[in-house]
């Protein structure tokens, strides 16, 4: 069953179009990297798919209804948006930070928050106020933030960009892996991650997509080549593929 589908998706901001008729569907259940080169609209289809952005052509699908339709609670709960910066209202402590993420979830556990901020590493930084952080840290806590309400459908803008080496392959491991169970749709600009880590790869360029496929099948692909105007050597790693650009295509 579809979770969410774009159909038909236009975007425009001044005389420029973000978004080109754009229509594609996501399963209940997948994980999916969307990448492209920059200004290709993958964060402007996101927050459309977020409802956080109207279209101004087109519309998008939550399982067989009107995503405009759903009440903004019921969509707080269904859909949790990462995005790739944030700055809240109020310098709140990491702790009651996670508590709002968990409030747009009234069936969770009552242990969630201890849980989550135990995954992401954040128990010894519960009661630091968000000033305080780090750009990694602030990384993490909003990934808590996000994640802790356990959305069905998930929506992440680069969420590893900010993260050390080692926190960045573990949250691109982990949102990957809750594809199992769950949609994660994720921006991700290091390709290698991308491929290694994800089922499905969806390639946007101008506002629209050039290439859709299993990251396998795709891999090989000259499409991605043509996209971010380059000519990729595929090489085999014991991880999987490393992609290095050799030089333009003509």
């Amino acid at each position: 069953m579809t979770a969410i589908a774009a159909d038909a998706l236009k975007v425009t901001r001044g005389d420029a179009t973000l978004i080109d008729n754009l229509s594609l569907a996501f399963g209940e259940t997948g994980s999916v990297a969307l990448i492209g080169p920059n200004g290709a609209g993958k964060s402007t289809l996101l927050k459309v798919l977020a409802g956080l952005e109207a279209p101004r052509a087109g519309s998008v699908r939550v399982g067989t209804g009107d995503l405009a339709l759903v009440p903004k609670a019921l969509r707080a709960c269904m859909i949790g948006f990462l995005p790739q910066h944030f700055e809240p209202h109020w310098d709140l402590a990491v702790g009651d930070l996670v508590q709002l993420g968990a409030a747009r979830n009234p069936e969770l556990a009552p242990d969630a928050v201890a849980n989550i901020l135990a995954r992401f590493e954040l128990t010894k930084l519960e009661r630091r106020r968000w000033s305080t952080l780090s750009g990694g840290e602030s990384a993490r806590v909003l990934l808590a933030m996000v994640l802790v309400a356990d959305p069905s459908i998930l929506l992440a803008d680069e969420p590893a960009a900010a993260l050390d080496i080692r926190h960045r392959l573990d949250v691109i491991a982990a949102l990957a892996e809750r594809g199992r169970e769950r949609l994660s749709v994720v921006v991700v600009h290091d390709l290698d991650l991308a491929f290694r880590y994800f089922e499905r790869v969806v390639v946007l360029v101008g506002g629209k997509i050039a290439a859709d496929a299993p990251a396998a099948d795709l891999i090989a692909d000259r499409r991605l080549d043509e996209a971010f105007g380059v000519r990729f050597e595929r090489i085999r790693t014991a991880g999987g593929w490393s992609l290095q650009a050799s030089k333009e295509t003509t």
